[in-house]
């Protein structure tokens, strides 16, 4: 489907000693039945893997799951999680500084990775290969030519890849869609997602490598960089390795607008401006950006906006409704002919109702709780039951949402509407545009064309 770096990659791979258990390590059995303990890897220890996975996990061990071994290529932090976990558990996991090692121990089930964007893709498809099951934090992917590539994968490899999207395990956002698709505010026509975040900016802090960080593993697919401070910190808002604000946050919530209109299809136009509006920094993804999407003949509107400043709140959101950190407006507003809905956080929606926005039916968890177990819960019953329609997030739901995110950073980039073909995942007529679906890779760590 994609021109890539194919040749390159096969002229690079000759050359690499053990280029095959790079490239395809080999594929384990990987059956459990629901008697059997479910042996789980967490890769990349920084807030979201060392905390919400891990804690979510050792809650699982009742349920004969185990944290069996930690992996991330700062020993330092690496070694500071196997003491929690130690702590824990009783039990210090195995340690691994190459993820590619970690694929070789048999005796690992699956691994949850909580890494940086631009390794979503090829973690999740070398896990695949080598017989692992994967959950992989949002957004699934660091490009469109990714995600389809790790769908591939799973498929292939009839392996299990849930995506960290952990609002549709949420009871009553379960819910709040169920009573969206029944008509609680009539046909819904348009819907608008927001992220505004209190974010400061940041300055490139370029020096050694600290000692125990292995800089040429934590580059991994991006290009030869020297080692930076502001990019181990704060990875999401540099485009080499993040998405911005609108793949942060925004994925969450165009995830629920793509779940609440069925929208199971791309996008057919697109369109993106903003920028770094507020802080003089030398982050490279745009502080500010508005998003706006249609989808052929369906008769709805997409919307996106990110700020990353002071700012209102909107339909309640920020104030009566507020988000888990309380400082920020985040979001989505279902519009409707006979009202409105809104999802103002993991675990919670609202409807208002007629011309005077009369409460409807809503429901909500106390302190909006991001339903991170219930998630992994989810994916550990379809990893036993070897059916990935038993997810909430599969690989394939994760990958049209990502899509969003990257359309919309592709129509910035471009700089005017793009027409999109969403079954060849590919721009009409705009070459200059199909460049930015994917990127260079730096040899040997190469997302294949061929998975």
């Amino acid at each position: 489907m994609y021109r890539t770096h194919r040749r390159e990659f096969l002229k690079t791979s000759a050359a690499i000693a053990g280029a095959a258990a790079v490239v395809r390590p080999a594929v384990a059995a990987g059956t459990q039945s629901p008697s059997d303990r479910i042996r789980v890897a967490v890769v990349g220890l920084g807030g979201r893997g060392r905390r919400s996975h891990c804690d979510a996990l050792q809650q699982m061990a009742d349920q004969n799951v185990e944290i069996a071994a930690l992996c991330d290529c700062d020993e330092n932090r690496m070694n500071a999680a196997a003491e929690e976990r130690e702590k824990a558990s009783g039990k210090r996991p195995a340690l691994y500084a190459d993820y590619r090692k970690l694929l070789e121990d048999k005796s690992i089930d699956a691994v949850a990775l909580a890494t940086p964007n631009h390794w979503h893709a090829l973690e999740t498809i070398w896990a695949c290969q080598a017989g692992k099951d994967v959950y992989v934090e949002k957004p699934a992917s660091h490009n469109i030519f990714e995600g389809r590539k790790m769908v591939e994968a799973a498929r292939k490899y009839g392996r299990i890849v849930q995506t960290g999207t952990q609002c549709r395990s949420s009871p009553k956002i379960r819910e709040g869609i169920q009573k969206l698709k029944q008509g609680v505010i009539g046909r819904v026509y348009m819907a608008r997602g927001i992220a505004f975040k209190l974010r400061a900016g940041g300055r490139n802090d370029i020096g050694p490598a600290p000692p125990g960080m292995n800089w040429d593993l934590w580059l991994g697919p991006a290009q030869e960089a020297p080692y930076n401070k502001l990019a181990v910190f704060r990875w999401r808002f540099l485009k080499d390795y993040g998405n911005g604000e609108i793949g942060d946050q925004g994925v969450h919530q165009l995830d629920i607008i793509r779940w609440g209109l069925e929208l199971d299809t791309h996008p057919t136009r697109v369109q993106s401006m903003g920028g770094s509006l507020v802080h003089d920094d030398d982050e490279d993804t745009p502080g500010n950006q508005l998003f706006a999407a249609e989808f052929g003949d369906r008769r709805v509107l997409v919307q996106f906006e990110t700020r990353n400043w002071m700012t209102n709140d909107e339909a309640g959101m920020g104030t009566k409704y507020p988000f888990v950190d309380q400082r920020n407006v985040v979001g989505v507003i279902f519009f409707g002919t006979e009202g409105y809905m809104i999802i103002p956080d993991y675990s919670s929606y609202h409807t208002f109702l007629g011309r005077d926005r009369q409460p409807g039916p809503s429901d909500s968890v106390p302190g909006a709780p991001m339903m991170d177990l219930d998630q992994f819960q989810n994916w550990i019953r379809a990893v036993r039951s070897r059916n990935f329609a038993d997810l909430y997030s599969d690989i394939e739901e994760g990958h049209k949402s990502a899509a969003l995110c990257h359309l919309a950073n592709i129509a910035y980039t471009a700089g005017r509407t793009l027409q999109f073909d969403p079954v060849k995942e590919r721009f009409v007529g705009d070459p200059e545009a199909d460049k930015l679906l994917t990127r260079d890779y730096r040899a040997p760590y190469v997302v294949p064309s061929e998975v």
